[in-house]
């Protein structure tokens, strides 16, 4: 698929302004959209819209079809007449769908039940495996499924349809937040469209193992006979851990897959492409191999690669779905294998103008070195801000020494012709001038923030995905300097 010159922000909805605990689908969605319209935009990044479990990271979800219903606006509930304004200002800890669903029950407008039901119908394909997976998880005070008792962990059909009997309002309530959460997802998206600016979703390669999708559909997975994973996913030693990283999701059962016609991933990136318009397809190098850690180790050393069958894949994706409007996230240790995969289906890569600086001229992520079909990023949402990198001292979270900070530092000054005043923008215009056909900056670095709004630390398990804009934050004034570079630059 060709991308024309363009470009867009990085902005996950959770980082939008809130005054419930974090951003939503509501109001200031809008004047984000509006903003992004002013700055002659054509993206709106997002990272993956699952519910989050265990740290709320958007990497690990509960399924890979379902929305994050904390990403409802009350406003909107307000709106659709199952809550009062009043008692969305009392943002308890979410009871309020519980609530609203309450009121559903007793509402007489055909309209709305008649699309509740259609929803329901429409998606029963992951939606009664994924409210049947929440209703016992809640039952169970929210254990993952691997500590179930063995008839409901491993699927006995009787204990499912007893679980499906005495549960059957909870799911109920599980379907009604999800048909709000895609309900106010596709009338934002609507909105987005309207204002010619699409949206880049991101599939993570693997799914969480306490999940829907691993308890549903264990035969494609490597799972023991108990359930337990025989293998775990991660990657070896890099630029952000010195034990590798270990994610600890099940690996796929990629023999199995390929017998059934990859008929999992051909119903997943489907899902995705009615939600989003483009897919950050994430870690794209585990679709030629993995790295694959034996189940019950404590850090990443000891995994080894195993080939994946990506072409094929791509292919069976391809012939299922068409054009496959893909951005490869190819970062890490990229083979000549890698680069195959990717170039035969001609997906863009990543470059990242924050590693650009280290290892000499030929850096590919230099700007000279890039090519047209490529996504160029400040950095992404793994990275530290760009203020923050250009400040960061030795030992803080950064693999570097404090000489190789310091040559980095000067060479990126030298290079961009900058005094490192406003380090941020000089970033930015470096990206959009650059030859490749899509820019990408994080909002953290539209507004020069440091590493305090920094959204993940890889290999760390606290403290992220937490950042929030302050109300006001995309001001005029940033929208009118981003569309002049943006203009000057042929992104329009």
């Amino acid at each position: 698929m060709n991308f024309s010159r363009a470009s867009g922000i990085l902005l996950h909805p959770t980082s939008l302004p809130g005054k419930y605990g974090i951003g939503d689908l509501g109001d200031e969605a809008y004047k984000f959209v509006d903003f992004l319209a002013t700055a002659k935009q054509t993206y709106w990044q997002v990272l993956p819209l699952g519910p989050t479990g265990y740290g709320d990271s958007p990497y690990q979800c509960f399924s890979a079809f379902a929305g994050n219903t904390n990403l409802i606006s009350p406003q909107k509930i307000v709106e659709d007449g199952f809550l009062t304004e009043e008692e969305t200002n009392q943002k308890p800890e979410f009871p309020i769908l519980r609530l609203a669903y309450e009121r559903f029950r007793l509402t007489t407008s055909v309209d709305l039940r008649g699309k509740f039901e259609t929803f329901s119908q429409e998606q029963a394909a992951w939606l009664d495996d994924y409210a049947l997976f929440r209703a016992v998880k809640k039952s169970q005070n929210q254990a993952s499924w691997q500590n179930w008792d063995a008839p409901l962990k491993l699927r006995d059909k009787s204990a499912l349809a007893q679980a499906r009997e005495s549960l059957r309002e909870e799911i109920q309530a599980q379907k009604f937040q999800q048909w709000l959460f895609f309900r106010q997802w596709n009338e934002l998206k609507n909105y987005c469209h309207s204002k010619n600016i699409k949206i880049v979703g991101d599939v993570p390669i693997f799914v969480a193992l306490d999940s829907a999708d691993v308890w549903c559909n264990p035969s494609q997975f490597k799972l023991n006979e108990d359930g337990s994973p025989k293998v775990v996913a991660g990657v070896p030693p890099d630029y952000f851990s010195t034990t590798g990283q270990l994610w600890g999701n099940p690996i796929y059962n990629w023999e199995q897959m390929q017998r059934d016609g990859f008929r999992w991933w051909i119903e997943r990136v489907k899902a995705t492409l009615k939600t989003v318009d483009i897919v950050r397809v994430d870690h794209f190098r585990g679709f030629a191999a993995s790295w694959e850690v034996p189940g019950g180790n404590t850090t990443a050393q000891n995994g080894r690669w195993v080939n994946v069958p990506g072409k094929k894949l791509f292919n069976a994706l391809k012939n299922a779905l068409g054009d496959l409007p893909f951005w490869a996230e190819d970062l890490g240790v990229i083979t000549p294998d890698v680069e195959e995969l990717r170039d035969s289906f001609g997906f863009p890569g990543m470059r990242i103008l924050q590693f650009a600086f280290g290892g000499g001229t030929n850096n590919h992520d230099l700007p000279h070195n890039y090519i047209k079909n490529c996504v160029a990023y400040t950095g992404t949402h793994d990275n530290d801000t760009t203020v923050g990198w250009f400040n960061s001292q030795a030992g803080s979270g950064s693999t570097r020494d404090a000489e190789q900070i310091k040559r980095e530092r000067e060479f990126c000054l030298d290079y961009l012709k900058s005094d490192g005043k406003e380090i941020h923008w000089d970033f930015i215009r470096a990206v959009w001038e650059s030859v490749a056909d899509t820019a990408i900056a994080p909002m953290q670095d539209l507004l020069g923030l440091g590493n305090e709004a920094r959204m993940n630390l890889p290999a760390s398990s606290s403290g992220n995905w937490y950042w929030q804009l302050r109300e006001g934050d995309f001001s005029e004034e940033i929208a009118e300097r981003l569309r002049r570079l943006t203009e000057i630059y042929g992104r329009v």
